[in-house]
């Protein structure tokens, strides 16, 4: 068991150098094991391509019969852009399959492991699965509840300030966050923020790191189509653009917007006269949008966790005090009345990063 749980890391670590590039796939590693030796490693890179499974029997060779293969989920057993898994192995005549979890995607769950096991094949399962889901959470929820994976990230003050009474923000936070922050815009799906903070900033919502990144569907909520259309976002062409909006906006702005491909959501609204985004996050996971990044501004940011709609928390702390009434914080809405009714992080960390700026982050309740 210890070894087999040394490999099973191995091929989870191997799965996560495809983070942010499977959408809407999962992230999965494998390990070729013979004779106390590594004959075969391989991940999945990215949808449409070759599986882990698959990519690791390529590197083995011959060498995979009679060996063991670890991987950090279970083997598809369906044709999709791919030949099932479960049949190549089978047919490179391996004697064992160490699996971390069921897959619980309806076109697998537990279909592979059945067709392994028929072939003759001994088929372990359990070994690091809670690691392994924790390692696919966005794939997970996406595929069991039909809604995204959503994470909010903010960066503020230590008096919770995310710009200035006369509105300025740049930049509250040090360079080491901020390309973290660009990080996480490149392993997400979509980005999304409201209008206000389009209007404020004119924010392009790209990926800005040293390799160049992957920029993100870029996601604005636009009740009414208020964007200007000398905005950059639709018009640098780096990135799709969704605009959410309800009835009320103007064809004619909409028309305005269709002439930039900027693809128009018409959403439904909810009591308050706001887009519902209950159904939004829904429609956005049937177009295969699997995660989402929300930057704010200060109103979505209270919609989103009054609405008990995020997952996971960044927020980004920078030593400075701003104060004021009128300056923004980062969470608006009402607010709750009662302490005993606050959102409560679990599983937090901190984190100290260069330039004194502290990350705190954790899943939501």
């Amino acid at each position: 068991m210890e070894s087999d749980e040394r490999y099973m890391r191995m091929a989870l670590e191997l799965a996560k150098n495809a983070e942010g590039r499977t959408s809407p796939n999962p992230m999965v590693g494998a390990v070729i094991v013979k004779d106390g030796r590594v004959i075969g490693c391989g991940w999945h890179k990215r949808a449409g391509t070759p599986h882990a499974e698959v990519n690791a029997l390529a590197a083995a060779g011959d060498l995979a019969e009679g060996a063991t293969v670890y991987v950090s989920l279970e083997p598809c057993s369906h044709f999709g852009r791919t030949p099932p898994c479960c049949d190549a192995l089978i047919k490179a005549g391996v004697k064992r399959v160490v699996v971390a979890m069921t897959d619980t995607n309806p076109k697998v769950s537990g279909r592979g492991i059945k067709k392994i096991r028929d072939a003759g094949i001994e088929v372990t399962t359990g070994l690091l699965a809670d690691e392994a889901r924790k390692l696919n959470e966005v794939f997970f929820k996406w595929i069991e509840k039909e809604q995204p994976f959503v994470t909010i990230k903010s960066a503020m003050t230590l008096d919770g300030k995310i710009a200035t009474r006369t509105g300025q923000s740049k930049w509250i936070t040090s360079e080491r966050s901020r390309q973290y922050g660009h990080r996480l815009r490149d392993i997400n799906d979509a980005i999304m923020v409201g209008i206000n903070t389009v209007i404020a900033d004119d924010p392009s919502l790209t990926a800005r790191l040293e390799n160049g990144g992957r920029n993100p569907i870029r996601i604005v909520l636009d009740s009414c189509a208020r964007i200007p259309l000398d905005s950059v976002l639709i018009n640098d062409g780096k990135a799709p653009v969704i605009m959410a909006v309800t009835e009320k906006a103007p064809e004619e702005r909409l028309r305005a917007l269709a002439d930039r491909n900027v693809q128009i959501l018409v959403c439904e609204e909810d009591t308050n006269g706001h887009i519902c985004l209950q159904k939004l996050f829904r429609q956005l996971a049937q177009k295969n949008i699997c995660s989402i990044l929300v930057e704010g501004g200060a109103a979505l940011m209270g919609s989103i966790i009054s609405a008990n709609l995020a997952d996971k928390a960044y927020f980004f702390i920078a030593p400075k005090l701003i104060g004021g009434e009128t300056a923004k914080m980062a969470v608006g809405g009402e607010g709750i009345g009662e302490l005993s009714d606050a959102v409560e992080l679990f599983d937090t960390s901190a984190e100290v990063l260069d330039g004194g700026d502290v990350l705190i982050k954790g899943y939501m309740r």
